[in-house]
């Protein structure tokens, strides 16, 4: 028997159970709700847990017609996207095998569950699956005659344009010296983003939360911190190099999607700079419990290189007021780690 079959004998034992969580954006789970009916390969069972306070999620979702979907409607006490994932991980049935997480302002495209499936046949060993955002960075196949300098990021054979904070990064001999999706023993690593859309499947240290999936055994031992609460900035980061502690995690850009960043829900932007700063501090020392004093000086040192480096969207950005409060932010949350260090990593 050929290793295609075999693999398509493991893809059919496996059953997919997703979980979305969402709060005010009944137009964008509609999108996405669409783009799952298409999919060549669907979910066994769908849970959206929704901490809206009004029905207007519910009312969109009744357009829907999905077989094994599951509408529930949480209150304050589950309200948070930490909270929502793990009320949703109980009530995954005990015939799933994996767990998918995607959120709710994305859209798949047809193969998406099909290639999630697909690295699980192909690494049985494997603990979590990711997906792979295909509408927010262009990159260009390399060529033997073009010319690659401070202003490309190279890997793979592919290039992608290169941003100031690398650059400036790149200059100072701060840049991660890591492959992307892995973090530093300093954190501040380049993201899924940096992975080119090869076609392969790559091992890596972090998932994206919102296009990602996870054996349900896994959570047996594991959820995610109660640390994180409400927006839950970088809650993925945490979640998943604690368990690429115990396993290999992959990411598959066959398995493809887009994100749209709908507006709904966000913090504002002072919030959302202390989150950068304070859950970024708790995630380096997940990774890194015990730094030596090459990592802290980096670590503190890329801080305040890229708050510099927000602060100047103040006079230079099209949108300043928010530059302004996510700086301020930024800046408080990392004064505030000298009285008030986050615990429990």
């Amino acid at each position: 028997m050929g290793l295609n079959a075999l693999k398509k004998i493991a893809m059919s034992t496996l059953r997919i159970a997703l979980i979305i969580c969402t709060y005010r954006r009944p137009k964008s789970i509609l999108s996405l709700l669409e783009s799952i009916k298409s999919q060549s390969v669907l979910p066994d069972e769908l849970l959206i847990i929704d901490a809206s306070e009004d029905n207007q999620t519910e009312i969109a979702i009744q357009q829907t017609a999905l077989v094994g979907l599951r509408y529930i409607q949480v209150g304050i006490n589950h309200r948070g996207l930490t909270k929502q994932r793990n009320f949703g991980i109980k009530l995954v049935s005990d015939h799933s095998q994996i767990v998918c997480f995607l959120d709710d302002d994305v859209i798949l495209d047809k193969n998406y569950f099909k290639e999630i499936l697909g690295a699980y046949a192909q690494f049985p060993e494997t603990l979590g699956v990711g997906g792979y955002i295909t509408n927010e960075v262009d990159w260009v196949s390399k060529a033997p005659e073009m010319k690659y300098g401070l202003n490309y990021f190279c890997f793979d054979g592919w290039a992608r344009r290169e941003g100031l904070r690398f650059k400036v990064r790149r200059i100072l001999r701060l840049d991660s010296d890591v492959p992307p999706g892995h973090t530093p023993l300093f954190s501040h690593g380049r993201s899924i983003s940096h992975l080119p859309p090869s076609g392969k499947i790559y091992n890596v240290e972090q998932l994206m939360g919102g296009v990602s999936s996870y054996r349900k055994s896994v959570f047996e031992n594991h959820a995610f911190s109660s640390y994180f609460e409400g927006y839950g900035l970088y809650e993925d980061a945490d979640f998943s190099i604690r368990v690429s502690k115990i396993g290999a995690l992959l990411v598959n850009t066959k398995a493809k999607l887009s994100h749209h960043h709908a507006a709904g829900g966000r913090p504002n932007s002072f919030k959302y700079g202390k989150m950068v700063v304070r859950n970024g501090y708790y995630v380096w020392r997940v990774k890194n419990p015990r730094p030596r004093a090459v990592d802290r000086v980096k670590w503190h040192a890329i801080t305040l290189l890229l708050m510099s480096i927000r602060a100047l969207n103040i006079m230079t950005g099209p949108k300043r007021k928010q530059a302004f409060f996510e700086t301020v932010g930024r800046k408080w949350g990392w004064l505030s780690l000298f009285f008030s260090t986050p615990k429990n990593y």
